[in-house]
């Protein structure tokens, strides 16, 4: 069977399926798709299709051309995708003879560099750029409509994704750009429509309308999430089909839109796709394909069909052969497959796995053989006899591939658990160094826990390891890893609690104390409703307004307030740190930093008002507003950070100790702070200023016993990682891929340059979190230190705390290593412990490595003489 005639797929990045019982600005925006589909139900439907997760663009383009199960590995590739190895769809049809013609999104000509008898294709990773590569699309689809020289063409619009990554779902240019593609379909389908007549160009022409992926409501993919997997497929044939899909293998479902019509939407995998358009064009299915043939696709093609005049059969009979006969085919090849897997993987399936589907396939082949097949060669049978066989026949086939893709889905990743059992073992390994490091450091100065008397000493020491296991065994379970912002928090305040109730024993610091609880608070608000664009469209800040923001619901002034605000923080961390550099203690080349620092302070300023269209006042031209302020901004962050390292040449004879490390740590963090500001967004000025509140009462209330050290040293550290994380999820990220904000990789710039997003990438998403936490741990040493100590019990301290840092962030990704060695068949381990494991395995090579340089900068000027007791360095 042959479907004769060109094939037309429209894909569209990020298509989400949704049918909500409430109506949004961005819902019923695609109404030709539906039109079409109410007027011409028999040659045209509408797919729910189920992906696999992880559903970054990479994954599903693979996933949808081979008919395989990408894994989470290949995420690493989404930005540089190696060409595909294994068989494909695309592959088939250049083997086969067809031509394929691609234009749009750039991956398509990585992934099938040689396959293309033309190719348009349109660089795919500048999120903030919403119109080259649609517009690319429809300068070439149009005219290649009305040519000859393509058998099948694909068109992959990326306006939909850009505008969901860079304002969210309900924004008015992800509104305008769903417009767009309505007008374009439905240009599609009048040109395609006026050639469709006998003989024409597009006789037997389909037209696929598909998204790769699904949105969240903020716009990001990647994950697992149903607003991620489900997307939407449309198919029309532009002829007639000859029959409908026997009742028992339709799968639509009707029910009222929000107009009061009546839709009918069917559903499908994803993981059907490749074989069952392989089979519509009458060319071999991808090897690696496990996968079957949607029923209600494939009949879609029935009217591009050559029928037997001699065949007394209805077109419905005749169907459920063809039918039949190709899921044939399709079983035979998953088996084929399935066997040369198993017998070339170490690891593959089980025993008993093969001997389940080993069995299941031996009774479809039976029936076929001793029934089916002899009913099929035999011309005199009717209906009444030949259809009760054909329906048992593609049931036991169906059971075949779903029995298939069911173990594929739970076993098909192969875990090599020597390799993953060494990995845990080191990490114990390297725990264990770290702790016997610390406990060595205190015997050198004297410090155990038999020296000091005091019960708050101890009890903090336990209570410190006691919130790390507790944090740590969370990541063993699903659900805490999705709330992992909020029991960071609940621990946060927990360790505050504690504190508070030393500060009530000892009668001081009580403002620190309820400061730092009214601090956790706030990020747990934070946490739940977000400061980034997820607040701006989420479906809280829009139903659950407070009382206040109802009275003046009406008013500007808060839109306004929105825009004012961070500039008013922004403009108060300037004055603080102007006035710092009033010290006599900042010379040198601290003072030039903290100056750049305010100037930068400044240019964001002037950044946000040339951005915003709110105030009508042009500082300066829009572009260079948009790109060159935020260039100069990390050209003098860059030459902050160059100066403070040439410093390092430098010494200063005349700061002790204590007064050159706050120094050395307040230009460093106001080196990076700009541009970790910047990349923030309008939400950064409130993240910075709360990190610096809860960095001060933890600084302070680590000194509510008055001594120079002690066992609950840890206690401020496990406090200093927990609010850490917490910043992390306040400034609106979590760990997943669409947790990553991927339009402030191109603030500033409006081309892609792998490495250089890569890094403004990891600022934002890190800098609140890892960069400013790591460098601005000295703070809990200097005020500890004593003239009379000498500069090596400071610097040795430095290195206890850091030390004691490192091992916090070790234990929770060693749990996490642990919890995806243990969860590797769990259903979410592609979309959720995977992503877990992936972001605290960078945590920590990232942490190592911001250590290791922290140390080189602080420790560069001091020397390591016990026996100095004066306070010079």
């Amino acid at each position: 069977m042959d479907l004769v005639g060109p094939n037309l797929q429209l894909t569209v990045s990020s298509l989400s399926f949704s049918m909500l019982s409430e109506s949004k600005p961005w819902m019923d925006k695609l109404q030709a798709l539906k039109n079409v589909a109410s007027k011409r139900s028999s040659s045209s439907r509408i797919f729910k299709a189920i992906a696999d997760p992880p559903t970054t663009s990479l994954q599903r383009l693979k996933g949808l051309t081979t008919g395989g199960l990408p894994t989470f590995v290949d995420v690493g590739n989404s930005f540089g995708a190696p060409a595909i190895v294994e068989d494909n769809f695309i592959n088939q049809l250049v083997q086969n003879g067809k031509k394929v013609v691609m234009m749009g999104d750039d991956t398509w000509t990585q992934l099938f560099p040689h396959h293309f008898e033309r190719s348009y294709p349109y660089p795919s990773f500048n999120v903030k750029d919403l119109h080259t590569v649609d517009n690319g699309c429809i300068d070439h689809l149009f005219p290649s409509l009305y040519e000859e020289d393509w058998d099948v063409l694909i068109a992959h619009f990326l306006g939909v994704d850009h505008a969901g990554h860079i304002f969210g779902v309900d924004s008015t240019p992800m509104i305008e750009k769903l417009e767009q593609y309505n007008n374009i379909i439905e240009r599609v389908i009048e040109v395609l429509e006026n050639q469709s007549g006998p003989g024409s160009l597009h006789e037997n022409t389909m037209l696929v309308v598909m998204g790769d992926h699904g949105q969240t409501l903020n716009g990001d993919h990647g994950g697992g999430s149903a607003e991620e997997v489900e997307t939407a497929i449309f198919a029309m044939s532009f002829k007639k089909p000859l029959s409908s899909v026997p009742p028992e293998f339709e799968t639509y479902s009707c029910q009222l839109d929000l107009d009061g019509k009546n839709v009918c939407i069917s559903s499908m995998q994803q993981l059907d796709f490749a074989v069952t358009m392989s089979a519509l064009l009458g060319i071999p299915f991808p090897y690696g394909s496990i996968g079957h043939i949607n029923p209600e696709l494939y009949a879609l093609g029935a009217g591009g069909w050559n029928l037997d005049a001699s065949q007394k059969l209805s077109e419905l009979d005749i169907w459920m052969q063809d039918y039949a006969n190709v899921l044939c085919i399709n079983s035979w090849q998953v088996k084929r497959y399935v066997d040369a897997y198993s017998a070339s993987s170490a690891v593959g399936f089980s025993h008993d796995d093969l001997s389940r589907i080993a069995s299941v396939y031996a009774q479809a082949e039976n029936h076929w053989l001793h029934s089916t097949k002899k009913l099929l060669l035999d011309r005199h049978n009717g209906s009444d006899t030949l259809v009760p066989v054909l329906k048992r026949q593609i049931d036991a086939y169906f059971n075949f591939l779903a029995t298939v893709a069911e173990l594929a889905r739970s076993k098909w990743t192969e875990f090599d658990l020597n390799m993953m059992g060494s990995g845990i073992g080191i990490m114990l390994i390297s725990l264990i160094f770290q702790v016997f490091a610390i406990l060595r450091g205190n015997t050198q100065h004297g410090v155990t826990l038999s020296s000091f008397g005091d019960s708050w000493i101890i009890i903090p020491s336990t209570f410190t390891f006691f919130l790390v296991g507790i944090r740590a065994c969370s990541f063993l379970s699903n659900s805490y890893i999705l709330e992992e912002g909020k029991v960071a928090n609940f621990l946060l305040s927990t360790s505050g609690i504690v504190a508070l109730r030393q500060s009530l024993i000892k009668e001081k610091l009580l403002i620190e104390s309820f400061g730092f609880l009214l601090l956790s608070t706030f990020c747990r608000f934070s946490i739940e409703v977000g400061l980034s664009k997820q607040a701006a469209t989420s479906a809280f800040m829009k139903d659950n307004t407070s009382w206040i923001l109802n009275i003046g619901s009406d008013l500007p002034v808060w839109d306004y307030a929105a825009e004012v605000v961070p500039m008013l923080v922004l403009i108060l961390l300037a004055l603080w740190l102007y006035k710092a550099t009033s010290g006599s203690f900042f010379y040198w080349p601290w003072n030039y930093v903290i100056l750049g620092t305010i100037l930068s302070y400044m240019l964001i300023i002037a950044h946000w008002v040339t951005d915003s269209n709110r105030f009508g006042v042009a500082l300066v031209p829009e572009s260079i507003g948009r790109n060159y302020i935020p260039r100069i901004v990390y050209a003098i962050a860059l030459g902050q950070l160059l100066l403070l390292a040439f410093g390092q040449l430098f010494k200063d004879n005349c700061l002790d100790c204590k007064t050159s490390v706050v120094a050395k740590t307040m230009a460093m963090l106001s080196a990076w702070s700009s541009t970790v500001i910047l990349l923030s967004g309008k939400q950064g000025p409130m993240i910075a200023f709360a990190s610096i509140v809860g960095g001060y009462c933890i600084m302070r209330l680590s000194n509510i016993e008055g001594g120079k050290d002690g066992p609950h040293r840890s206690f401020s550290v496990m406090q200093w990682s927990l609010f850490a994380t917490c910043l992390f999820f306040c400034s609106g990220h979590w760990c997943a891929f669409d947790g990553l904000r991927y339009g402030a990789a191109f603030i500033g710039f409006e081309d892609f340059m792998l490495v250089r997003q890569a890094i403004l990438l990891a600022i934002d998403t890190f800098g609140f979190s890892i960069i400013l936490p790591v460098f601005g741990l000295p703070f809990l040493v200097a005020t500890k230190y004593q003239p009379n100590l000498g500069k090596h019990f400071l610097f040795t301290q430095l290195s206890q705390i850091y030390t004691t840092y490192g091992l916090i962030t070790a234990i929770m990704t060693t749990f996490t290593i642990l919890c995806v060695t243990i969860q590797r068949r769990h259903l979410m381990v592609w979309g959720l412990f995977a992503p877990k494991f992936v972001f605290d395995v960078f945590y920590l090579i990232l942490t190592d490595v911001l250590i290791c340089l922290a140390s080189i900068y602080y420790f560069g000027q001091g020397g390591d003489d016990p026996q100095l007791k004066s306070s010079s360095c």
